[in-house]
């Protein structure tokens, strides 16, 4: 329940007051020796917030109150529905308030996608919760994005709940392998040991969503298989979910090859950072040229997420902004390849 008295001057000092019902509750939105009430100062000048008893007092200027008393009231209401809330959480959900006044914080952090051992894996992000509602719409979709962003993780999330589903029959997961230019016959020891290297994140972020136990028994029946973008050529991939990770690092040609892999009732996610090509000789990116070729086929999808995205250390998303000024200011090569898409649609 929230009081509030103030005598309708934006500029003037107000109070409001919220009931919280439940003392569990209070504790977990107030924090270890309240950090959270100080960080929420902190990211509120000029607003101060107390507690006494069951009520949280809240006392400044008529809009920046409103603003604090809005997340005090999405922080309690992601308490009730079982989240955590500290530091990292209260900016996510600010963000998330100001970027998208119309949205609900705890409709987004409280969608779940898979869960393991109790731990569940859901969009931290509203670009990510879009992205995920993308990939539930549309049978192709590319999510663009820089690192930290969420875009192979979900994604790979995405394609376990389908197979869980009985959705889809299998999950084929793919890179291309640009360090070794594909060739990997010079390489020392088996094929797997050869591919391995190239592959490993890909299996690090399968294990934080299936019981590693049964991964070696689910690739050898074929129903998961990880393998370098150069094995899938000459193949109709039926009844798939199939991802393919650092998408930059492929040539037009080798895009249009993985995509025309698409068979019947199969979903492909694309997967890139458009400013981390590693192509040698200055070769033409696929992913930046996919988008002009697709614009305006049916059932495919451009989703962009962007620093406010990342859910890494904050200290990324600073860096990711850093680096985007830069680039803008000294004409990086790297942002060529993107202004062919300005006046495209720009879907989240």
């Amino acid at each position: 329940m929230t009081d509030r008295s103030d005598n309708g001057q934006r500029n003037s000092t107000i109070t409001s007051t919220i009931t919280v019902g439940d003392q569990s509750s209070l504790m977990a939105l107030l924090g270890r020796a309240d950090e959270n009430l100080r960080y929420i100062e902190r990211r509120n000048p000029g607003v101060d917030l107390h507690v006494r008893g069951d009520t949280i007092t809240l006392t400044g200027l008529n809009g920046a109150l409103h603003a604090a008393e809005r997340l005090v009231k999405e922080l309690l209401a992601l308490v009730e529905n079982g989240e955590s809330v500290d530091p990292d959480m209260i900016r996510r959900t600010e963000n998330m308030l100001k970027a998208a006044p119309g949205e609900r914080p705890v409709d987004v952090l409280t969608q779940n996608i898979v869960s393991k051992r109790g731990k569940a894996i859901r969009p931290k992000t509203l670009g990510q919760k879009h992205y995920v509602e993308a990939i539930d719409n549309n049978t192709i979709v590319f999510g663009i994005g820089p690192a930290g962003t969420g875009k192979t993780y979900l994604a790979m999330a995405k394609a376990v709940q389908a197979l869980q589903a009985k959705e889809i029959n299998r999950i084929i997961l793919t890179r291309p392998a640009v360090e070794a230019g594909e060739k990997l016959g010079f390489l020392p020891g088996t094929l797997f040991e050869k591919i391995d290297p190239y592959l490993r994140p890909l299996y690090d972020a399968l294990h934080d969503m299936i019981d590693p136990t049964s991964i070696p028994k689910l690739m050898e029946a074929g129903t998961i298989e990880v393998a370098p973008l150069a094995f899938m050529r000459g193949r109709t991939l039926n009844d798939s979910f199939i991802i393919l990770d650092e998408a930059q690092n492929t040539t037009p040609e080798q895009m249009k090859m993985f995509l025309t892999r698409l068979g019947f009732g199969s979903k492909i996610v694309v997967t890139g950072d458009i400013t981390q090509v590693d192509l040698p000789n200055n070769a033409t990116s696929g992913l930046r040229v996919v988008r002009d070729i697709l614009e305006g086929v049916e059932d495919v999808h451009f989703a962009t997420l962007r620093a406010e995205d990342v859910v890494r250390h904050q200290l990324v998303s600073d860096i990711v902004n850093a680096y985007e000024k830069w680039d803008a200011r000294t004409g990086d090569p790297a942002k060529k390849g993107q202004r062919g898409n300005r006046g495209h649609r720009d879907h989240q």
